[in-house]
């Protein structure tokens, strides 16, 4: 028997097809892109889906405001002293002198420093104005206004006269106070809360319903001191006794609005 030499014999393995491949690759993009728009499609709500909206609870909206009367325990005097002179200096010179005395008034009557402000300090040129001319120059005005607390009543007459002796040429007026208006404010709270509550029913009696609470409170309004009082024909300087002085009654008032809830 004859042998041969062994030899190696190649077996060739086939290529992959390129087109193929390919292909599956855009067929599962395809299914991917496919897939996206069905998902969107279940997640949007169908057409003729109905969304409830509850209704809004039925509301009263009212005002409503509570009063008390008290009597002032405090007043501030707004006075000034004016000069003029021909020089700014002479003018200011001249305010001081006498401010100093009016100082010396308020200290001997009584009065704290701490209840001593000034209030305005001030110098003018003043002019004369003639037709068809420029102005001309008359002088200066200085002024220094001063509010002054009292809080004795029974001296607010006397100071004014004191300070006015004292060299004030002008006083602006008078206005009456509380030291401490918290109590006062606090009781025209609760009848402010009051007259609320009233109304409120009044208006569900009316309505035929019923009130389910309030929904909101809010409050405006409180104390205020009163203007002054101009009061300057009032002070007769020429008499033996201190001008006289009413300090009659204030009036504390607080606003409130309330919005309550009502159910039929």
């Amino acid at each position: 028997m004859t042998r041969f030499p062994a030899r190696a014999v190649a077996v060739a393995r086939p290529r992959p097809n390129l087109t193929l491949m390919l292909g599956a690759a855009v067929l599962a993009a395809g299914a991917v892109m496919t897939a996206a728009p069905a998902l969107a499609q279940q997640a949007t709500p169908a057409a003729n889906q109905t969304i409830l909206v509850q209704p809004e609870t039925p509301t009263l909206n009212l005002s409503a405001y509570g009063e008390v009367k008290a009597a002032p325990d405090m007043a501030s005097i707004n006075f000034g002293v004016v000069t003029e002179a021909t020089t700014a200096a002479e003018a200011m010179a001249q305010n001081r002198t006498r401010m100093n005395e009016v100082m010396r008034a308020l200290r001997s009557a009584g009065i704290e420093e701490r209840f001593i402000q000034t209030s305005g300090l001030s110098l003018q040129a003043q002019y004369d104005y003639v037709q068809n001319e420029p102005p001309r120059l008359r002088g200066y005005q200085a002024s220094n206004r001063v509010t002054v607390e009292i809080r004795d009543l029974e001296r607010v007459g006397s100071t004014a006269d004191a300070v006015v002796n004292a060299g004030v040429n002008q006083i602006d007026g008078i206005s009456f106070g509380l030291i401490n208006p918290q109590q006062a404010e606090d009781q025209a709270r609760m009848a402010a809360v009051q007259a609320l509550q009233a109304k409120a029913n009044l208006y569900a009696n009316a309505l035929g319903v019923r009130l389910a609470g309030i929904r909101n409170l809010s409050e405006g309004g409180g104390y205020a001191p009163q203007p002054p009082m101009f009061a300057r024909g009032a002070m007769a300087m020429d008499s033996a006794e201190s001008t006289s002085v009413a300090p009659g009654e204030l009036t504390i008032r607080v606003n409130i609005n309330g919005v309550y809830d009502i159910v039929r």
